[in-house]
């Protein structure tokens, strides 16, 4: 009988490291890496469609969009992911890197391969967050964007948008769906 095996443990730091040499991105949950896969060219346009409105709603703000390529650190998750669109107006996340902790507003485009876990676990990750106020799900196929907002009970309320217009309420942003789904087949 052979002797059990033991994984070494793979902590963020390690993982920061590992990653900046690999060609592709990878998230990252307590010690294990999942290499992500290339988006839908519908999927890229209506993040870039969200995120140019998100920057030019915010410009001359203390707030900062970011888009696919930059990393959302959960500590109290021991986890890493890259959100399709994330804003930010805390001080601490404009002096890092690598990643930011303390974004306001997460969005997700959703993908057929996605959509369980960004509504599921993912979404589970996120609520650690404490300045998290807005976590949105955006459905192309069905033209639907779903906001989870925090509500002062610390519970996540549902705003669904099928029609007109969708609101950010932490950065006070209207925005059409005809804007979001712009350039969409």
């Amino acid at each position: 009988m052979g002797m059990a095996q033991t994984i070494p443990y793979f902590s963020f730091d390690d993982y920061l490291s590992w990653e900046a040499g690999q060609a592709e991105k990878h998230e990252f949950v307590r010690g294990e890496t999942f290499a992500m896969t290339g988006a839908r060219r519908v999927h890229v346009l209506v993040s870039l469609n969200i995120a140019s409105a998100c920057k030019n709603h915010l410009r001359g703000t203390p707030c900062q969009t970011y888009m696919a390529d930059m990393k959302l650190r959960i500590a109290a998750g021991d986890a890493a992911f890259y959100p399709d669109v994330m804003v930010t107006c805390d001080k601490r996340d404009h002096n890092t890197e690598l990643f930011l902790s303390h974004p306001m507003l997460v969005v997700e485009v959703l993908s057929d391969g996605t959509a369980a876990y960004d509504r599921g676990d993912k979404f589970a990750e996120y609520r650690k967050l404490d300045d998290l106020q807005e976590y949105v799900l955006v459905d192309i196929d069905a033209r639907r964007v779903e906001c989870y907002r925090r509500n002062t009970d610390n519970h996540w309320v549902l705003q669904d948008f099928t029609a007109g217009d969708c609101y950010f309420a932490g950065i006070q942003l209207a925005l059409p769906l005809t804007a979001v789904f712009e350039d969409v087949d």
